[in-house]
């Protein structure tokens, strides 16, 4: 018999819990090393060689130089950094932006508030499966086009994107590529050379909250950023402000773990995936898979259940972490946009859940978890039944 459903936690792309090492590593640097990376003694050189370690970690993790990375407080103000900064620094008489339309909000909403600026704006639907296509995106270039940005991998349907191709083609047009690899990043492998600019978040792979890193690659010619707010003009001028060595210190080690755990914790996690998505089709029919099928995070799936409000299927598993869709959206009631880009309906999209897959999780969670949910979407069908000719229009099919 499987375990009481009390705790299990399957929300691991809106954060992720941090692991105990990535702990163990930080304490000391709350209070008995309390030195400022800045200041020139014994205390300051110790934070700033931690600060220097780290930064080696991060940088093996995602295939960079150590003095590429600027620290932020996380993947949003990574991203606003990325597209504000270049884009009022570098901008002339090339004013135009190309993202996809299934960016995180902020990239979304900052590149419509650039727009608001007076900034051109072009915005690129995907194809089948939430995927890309860089010829859609060639196909929305301009002259006067000075930068694109997509992200690696989704939040919401997991699906990856065809980043390599993406920067190539951004480099035969001398355009600026900016991704935002935040739910890619300790999770699948991630080159930083195929982009110009990369925004990720120690968050998202078992590192603490409050930390994030953009990566502004030293290319030819330079990059130029302005800054998002000014102060001593520290790491480079990009991002003033006293570092907290004790979250860059935690950060590091989330990327030292990931760079020695990520090819066997991927196969696992995928096989969890798998075992969970098999027992939900074989105790359930009109259960969708949204997003690309095979090339999606190993530890993503959403599924929409016919005739079911996801909403209210939640409120019967408090036990359980899942979400409808981004932790930027679940306050808002309305249908993914994500969803909706990929051509769900407001209802099927309504009917989303996300699960979110990682380190910790065990088969007998997945099986727990499995078995209630059946259960409950069971249950909740015979008290809404819904018309077979309604039935015919859902398959297996991922859209």
């Amino acid at each position: 018999m499987n375990p009481p459903l009390q705790r299990v936690f399957l929300d691991h792309h809106s954060t992720t819990p941090c692991d105990p090492r990535v702990v163990a590593a930080m304490l000391p640097w709350f209070h008995e090393r309390p030195g400022n990376a800045a200041s020139p003694h014994l205390f300051g050189w110790e934070a700033k060689q931690a600060v220097e370690d780290a930064q080696q970690h991060i940088a093996t993790l995602v295939n960079c130089r150590p003095s590429e990375i600027v620290f932020t407080s996380g993947a949003t103000e990574s991203n606003n950094l990325a597209l504000q900064g270049l884009m009022r620094a570098e901008a002339g008489k090339q004013r135009h932006l190309v993202i996809s339309s299934l960016e995180h909000p902020s990239v979304l909403q900052t590149a419509h508030a650039l727009a608001a600026e007076g900034f051109e704006l072009s915005v690129v639907p995907p194809r089948q499966g939430g995927i890309v296509d860089p010829a859609d995106l060639q196909a929305a270039f301009r002259d006067d086009t000075l930068m694109c940005s997509v992200h690696w991998a989704h939040n919401e349907i997991g699906c990856v994107q065809p980043i390599e191709a993406i920067g190539r083609l951004c480099r035969a047009r001398n355009i600026r590529f900016h991704s935002d690899a935040t739910q890619a990043v300790g999770r699948i492998p991630v080159d930083a050379r195929h982009a110009d600019l990369l925004s990720f978040s120690a968050h998202k792979m078992y590192g603490p909250k409050g930390i994030g890193a953009l990566v502004v690659r030293r290319v030819s010619p330079r990059i130029r950023l302005r800054p998002l707010f000014h102060g001593g003009g520290q790491q480079h001028g990009h991002r003033s402000g006293t570092l907290p060595v004790s979250l860059v210190v935690g950060f590091g080690a989330a990327c030292r773990l990931a760079s020695e755990l990520q090819r066997e914790e991927g196969v696992r996690i995928l096989r969890l995936r798998e075992r969970l998505h098999e027992r939900l089709r074989a105790g359930l029919d009109g259960v969708l898979l949204n997003g690309e099928a095979e090339r999606r995070l190993p530890g993503n799936l959403n599924l929409s259940f016919l005739g079911v409000e996801a909403q209210a299927l939640l409120l019967q598993l408090p036990g359980v972490a899942l979400s409808v869709g981004s932790a930027c959206h679940t306050d808002d009631g309305l249908p993914s946009p994500a969803l909706l880009a990929l051509g769900r309906s407001p209802e099927e999209a309504h009917a989303a859940i996300r699960f979110g897959i990682g380190r910790e999780n065990t088969e007998a969670e997945i099986d727990g978890v499995a078995d209630a949910v059946i259960a409950i979407v069971r249950k909740m069908r015979e008290q809404t039944p819904v018309h077979a000719a309604n039935r015919a229009r859902y398959s297996e099919e991922p859209i």
